[in-house]
């Protein structure tokens, strides 16, 4: 039989693959159990790796948020990834790894940035999440709430030491940089308050100057200079009224002195007159010495001394009518009054043009005014504000002292591993099986379709082109061949037991204890 003619033997029905299996179970059954016996020990003879894990629980702070609010604004994700950045780096895995005396047979072999790297990898970092409602929004979130850290290696006890000792630095630096945050956030708030009082100050003393320079134009004296104004004006009015009625009575007194002589007509001064108009014309005439011009000259003194003495020493020339006198007294006292008044006025008038620049001007220093009061006012407002906030700073920062705002708790600390972690046998085995199965049906199918055996008349009829086949004679079984076809069965069942036997017994010391297996199918199950 050629292959196209092997080709056109179909496998139909379970009888057909049946009898292919009983033909081939050798072809099926050695590469199957080579290729699993081969990812047995692939299984076996890996490394084993413990792995410790710590859980740490992310405690909300104890008391109410509405009575002290933290000064730590950020989120727990952002403080871990920080805090795990900073456990990662270089210089603190090295610390670990000098400590606990981590892969020395790798120290003289290979860099210690590669040693780190390893570190880096074999340390896992899990983060544990939730549905909680946001104390900051009331709206529903998911939030981390705890987190694992977890450790592999090749010393069962290293591995949990250094699981417990990784979940410390993770303790101690968020209890650091808490209490960094809330010192600095502290700080911060009392240099800003510094900066506000000085400009507080300086915007005081600013306002000082500014009223002292226009401290007669202060908008709150607005309405005191307007009735001083008033005031003023009307002062004003009432002096020239009182200035108009003083110069009427100046003219009328002024023309009353004209109609009235100056002089009376007495005779010491006609006499005087002629002694006077007689010496003339003796001194036209003679010398000084002449007893005339001597006796004139006497007569002359001695008559003026006489109306000196009448007259209380006024002279000639001097009025000496009462009544020109008396018009001529209440002229000038009129006149004194009129100087007076304009006096008065002109000194009214510069108040109330100082009064007027005070008016004029208010409305220019109340605007410079009313800005310095919004700023100051903008400036008192923010200072108070940052006050309260310095003031919860400080309690907050007592808080983080206390411990009482959010820290990190240690809910289950690493354990000793009593198993390794990898490699995953159970996983390496089951690979290796479906490996080990395939390629023995994949020989089978490749030595069937290689096989030009006839074994069916079917068969014949194929191969002789339609002929019918005129007889056949059916398989001839003996009582020995009965006896082989047993002894084989029971062989068969045999060595299956002692597979499975042997199977469960490797995975109940080397995988998985018998009694877990069973937890956890009723487990899974809820039975």
């Amino acid at each position: 039989m050629n292959e196209d003619q092997a080709a056109d033997r179909d496998v139909k029905t379970f009888h057909d693959l049946d009898d292919v299996f009983r033909r081939r179970k050798r072809e099926i059954f050695l590469p199957a159990l080579g290729v699993f016996a081969l990812a047995a020990v692939v299984a076996f003879a890996l490394p084993r790796t413990y792995k410790s894990t710590t859980t740490v629980l992310i405690e909300e702070q104890e008391v109410p948020r509405e009575y002290v609010a933290g000064n730590i604004a950020s989120f727990a994700d952002q403080r871990l990834q920080s805090i795990n950045q900073r456990i990662m780096s270089s210089t603190m895995l090295l610390d670990l790894i000098s400590r606990f005396r981590l892969y020395a047979d790798l120290k003289d072999k290979v860099p210690v940035d590669e040693i780190v790297a390893k570190m880096r990898k074999a340390v896992k970092f899990n983060t544990i999440s939730a549905d909680v409602v946001d104390p900051r929004t009331g709206r529903p979130a998911q939030a981390t709430i705890a987190f694992s850290v977890s450790y592999e290696g090749r010393n069962p006890e290293t591995v949990q030491r250094v699981a417990n000792e990784l979940a410390s630095l993770y303790l101690e630096e968020n209890l650091k940089t808490r209490e960094k945050q809330s010192s600095e956030t502290s700080k911060f708030m009392e240099d800003e308050m510094k900066v506000l009082q000085a400009r507080l100050a300086a915007l005081d003393a600013k306002m000082s100057t500014y009223k002292k320079k226009n401290l007669t134009s202060l908008p709150e004296l607005a309405q005191l200079n307007q009735q001083a104004f008033d005031q003023v004006d009307r002062d004003i009015s009432r002096m020239d009224d009182q200035l108009r009625t003083l110069r009427e009575r100046e003219g009328y007194l002024q023309e009353q002195i004209a109609n009235v002589p100056r002089d009376l007509p007495l005779q010491e001064k006609e006499s005087l007159k002629e002694l006077r108009l007689r010496l003339i014309d003796l001194k036209s005439r003679f010398s000084d010495e002449y007893p005339d011009v001597v006796k004139t000259k006497a007569a002359i003194q001695d008559l003026e001394r006489q109306m000196k003495e009448k007259w209380g020493g006024a002279s000639g020339d001097r009025p000496d009518n009462p009544a020109y006198i008396t018009l001529s007294s209440q002229l000038a006292g009129v006149q004194s009054e009129i100087g007076s008044i304009k006096r008065q006025i002109g000194e009214l008038r510069k108040k109330r043009d100082d009064y007027r620049k005070r008016i004029e001007a208010s409305p220019h220093v109340e605007e410079g005014y009313k800005g310095l009061l919004v700023e100051r006012g903008s400036l008192q407002a923010k200072y108070d504000d940052l006050n309260r906030k310095t003031m919860d700073a400080k309690v907050a920062q007592g808080l983080e002292k206390e411990q009482l705002a959010e820290r990190f708790s240690i809910i289950d600390p690493a354990r000793l591993p009593e198993k390794p972690d990898s490699p995953n046998i159970p996983a390496i085995l089951l690979i290796g099986l479906v490996l080990g199965m395939g390629a023995g049906v994949g020989m089978a199918a490749v030595r069937e379709s290689g096989d030009d055996t006839v074994r069916s008349p079917d068969d014949l009829v194929k191969i002789a082109g339609g002929l019918p086949v005129l007889a056949s004679v059916p398989v001839i079984v003996t009582a020995v061949d009965e006896g082989l076809r047993k002894g084989r069965t029971v062989k068969f069942a045999a060595a299956t037991a002692l597979v499975l036997v042997a199977g469960i017994l490797l995975f109940h010391f080397f995988v998985m204890d018998l009694d877990v297996v069973w937890a956890k199918v009723v487990r899974r199950l809820s039975i």
